[in-house]
């Protein structure tokens, strides 16, 4: 893979993915802050992907859907309280144009409950359209290709990932 010269810089993009995982982590209220309006975020087994197939584990058309799954999980009162560590790294760009950022990086998940041990809860790679909005760098569109294809555990699956 060719690393291609970009219009944003390596600094932009780092600090785009780092608060886009500390929002996860630590401040979910501001997750949604990372999307353009009109976006698409899913969540897909690496199999589905590579087959091309629809099935997505979570779907979210539009920043209004990425708005209500934050909701749910601030009024889920039904999940076992837990919290997560991401770990992003070789964040790249595909491929760019004036308008457009095609970039990939990947991701592993680390999930812990306060009366158990630590565990991964997942990785994989994240595959992303970003534009710029108001000079800040937004995802259009957020393909997280998860490489297991098992969910960890009932209610794991409200997070983002």
């Amino acid at each position: 893979m060719t690393v291609i010269e970009s219009k944003v810089s390596q600094e932009e993009l780092e600090t785009l993915y780092y608060g886009y995982t500390r929002a996860l982590d630590d401040e979910i209220a501001y997750w949604p802050d990372f999307f353009t309006d009109n976006c698409t975020y899913k969540v897909v087994t690496r199999e589905n992907y590579a087959r091309n197939l629809p099935l997505a584990l979570m779907l979210c058309e539009g920043k209004g859907m990425v708005i209500d799954r934050v909701d749910a999980i601030k009024g889920n009162l039904f999940y076992k309280p837990r919290f997560f560590r991401h770990m992003v790294s070789n964040i790249l760009v595909d491929k760019n144009s004036d308008d457009v950022i095609h970039a990939q990086a990947n991701f592993v998940i680390f999930e812990s409950f306060s009366e158990s041990t630590l565990h991964v809860f997942n990785a994989g790679r994240y595959l992303d359209v970003i534009v710029r909005d108001n000079m800040k760098l937004k995802f259009r569109e957020k393909t997280c290709v998860l490489d297991g294809s098992l969910i960890p555990g009932p209610g794991s699956f409200i997070f983002p990932v």
